[in-house]
């Protein structure tokens, strides 16, 4: 078994393709193949479901993929530490939908030459940003942390032997279009965003309520919207005078002026903001000026 072959597995998984995964590779698509048959004999397993539509992992090749990421990832923290950048360094983060982690990255992108490097960022759901850091498809999770959630998704992350970070500590505010007709006020109740839509952030099917974005997942409420990405949200917020609960720690730049952050009067919840990681992980040091920019983002600037 050799790194060049998990890297050649890694890309075939991401691809969903030989011929697109050889394209990628600057290789042949039989030599690929031939690559790929000797690994899965050597090992004693079959990694790919092949067919016309192109090629599946396994339930024995997605448990391989989960280490081989792993092993891939070590060796490209030690490459970029110890081999003088002769090789494209990946760097990935995954996150709930807050825009100051997506703030901290641009931030972090700027220091570096993209020639060199394979960024990605992630917006998605819950138990994405926990699978995405399983598998080492992203370096870092961000997440949150409240009294409701804490013991369920503590258990999750040491099943899949990851750590949580803390960040800050923050209270909950209700997320609010400028034109709201409470956007104006020192602080708001519950009851009396009652009568407008609550957005929430769509966490899949099959995902549990302790997974969800907002604090308050439990409640009922009477209007309830669900969206999939935080352009729409905002677009729901403005143009249905919805709202959504957050940190209260929100980027203008990103997100632009027209919106704001109204303290919840009775309320007693906190969230505890934290990032995830594999245990005994090499941080990159890619991955350790992210942290950097996103605990000076969260202490008042980048």
């Amino acid at each position: 078994m050799t790194l060049q072959q998990l890297h050649y597995i890694i890309v075939i998984s991401e691809t969903g393709s030989m011929n697109k995964a050889a394209e990628q590779l600057y290789i042949s698509q039989p030599s690929l193949t031939n690559a790929v048959k000797e690994l899965e004999k050597e090992i004693g397993i079959t990694v790919f479901n092949r067919s016309g539509k192109g090629v599946s992992l396994t339930a024995d090749g997605l448990e391989f993929l989960t280490y081989a990421r792993q092993v891939y990832h070590q060796y490209e923290t030690l490459a970029e530490k110890y081999s003088g950048g002769r090789i494209k360094r990946k760097f990935g983060v995954s996150a709930q939908h807050y825009s100051f982690a997506v703030q901290a990255f641009v931030e972090t992108v700027k220091e570096y030459d993209t020639c060199d490097y394979e960024f990605a960022v992630r917006e998605t759901n819950t138990a994405d940003v926990i699978n995405d850091v399983v598998s080492l498809k992203s370096e870092i999770g961000i997440l949150y942390l409240s009294n409701f959630n804490r013991q369920f998704i503590t258990k999750m992350l040491r099943i899949n032997d990851l750590e949580f970070h803390h960040l800050t500590d923050c209270d909950v505010f209700a997320y609010l279009w400028k034109g709201h007709p409470l956007a104006g006020r020192e602080q708001v109740t519950l009851s009396e965003l009652e009568k407008y839509p609550c957005l929430t952030f769509e966490q899949g099917d099959k995902s549990s309520f302790y997974f969800a974005e907002e604090i308050f997942s439990t409640s009922e409420y009477v209007r309830v919207i669900k969206a999939t990405d935080r352009s729409t949200m905002l677009n729901l917020m403005k143009g249905l005078c919805g709202y959504t609960f957050c940190s209260g720690i929100i980027c203008g730049d990103l997100n632009g002026p027209d919106y704001t952050a109204v303290p919840i009067s009775d309320n007693e919840e906190t969230m505890e903001i934290g990032y995830i990681l594999r245990k005994n992980i090499i941080l990159s040091d890619t991955g350790k000026r992210y942290i950097e920019k996103l605990k000076g983002f969260l202490n008042g600037g980048v």
